[in-house]
């Protein structure tokens, strides 16, 4: 398979944990469509102090996994969003 991209994407969007609205990530976002994936690299500024865990609630937001040979972020369902 092939790996993403090694030009960040113009678009950058902020992403927030939907039970308490805290900015978790500034991220490269690629493409419309919805949050499933966060590549790694692609990550301009983090917000958390440990991966994949809000700092204010402390609930687990995603799982780090290797996809198409690169470390991402899986984003369980629900529980962060595009703002």
């Amino acid at each position: 398979m092939a790996k993403p991209n090694k030009r960040l994407p113009e678009r950058v969007v902020d992403i927030i944990c939907t039970s308490c609205k805290t900015r978790l990530y500034k991220y490269h976002k690629n493409g419309k469509g919805s949050l499933v994936k966060c590549f790694k690299e692609r990550i301009a500024k983090d917000f958390c102090d440990v991966s994949c865990i809000c700092p204010t609630c402390g609930q687990e937001f995603a799982r780090e996994q290797m996809i198409r040979g690169s470390v991402a972020y899986k984003i369980i369902g629900g529980k962060a969003k595009i703002s």
